[in-house]
């Protein structure tokens, strides 16, 4: 048994206009929530904060099972993407929706299905991690 699915993705050479607007962002939380058929717990939060080559736009949507997160980065024109979920959902239409919103060239995604593990002789303890 897991306790949830977290899609780890990096998308390169995205799409300069697509990442530097916030209705576009927008639009994506909304369309990749529907699509993978999750409930939004309120509005996505859509920030443009950061300076230098940390600068962009960062996408925070709460879902009633987790969240969706991304950090858009202006200067090179990638973008990092996490969803978590206790869930399931198909990483492949998370996939194609940002490839919808984002015309992306390069990807790199991970899926992981998390669960704490049980204490084994290379756990550490509360007092070893202090």
């Amino acid at each position: 048994m897991s306790w949830g699915y977290h899609l780890i993705g990096n998308f390169g050479k995205c799409s300069p206009s697509k990442i530097r607007s916030a209705q576009n962002i927008l639009h994506f939380s909304r369309a990749l929530v529907d699509r993978i058929y999750m409930v939004p717990y309120g509005d996505a939060q859509v920030v443009h904060f950061g300076t230098g080559n940390k600068g962009g736009y960062t996408l925070v949507q709460l879902i009633e099972t987790s969240n969706i997160c991304a950090h858009f980065v202006e200067e090179t024109n990638d973008v990092y993407l996490d969803v978590f979920s206790c869930k399931s959902f198909d990483k492949d239409a998370v996939r194609e929706v940002f490839g919808n919103f984002f015309s992306h060239e390069t990807e790199e995604v991970l899926f992981l299905t998390r669960q704490a593990p049980l204490k084994n002789e290379h756990s550490l303890s509360e007092k070893e991690m202090r």
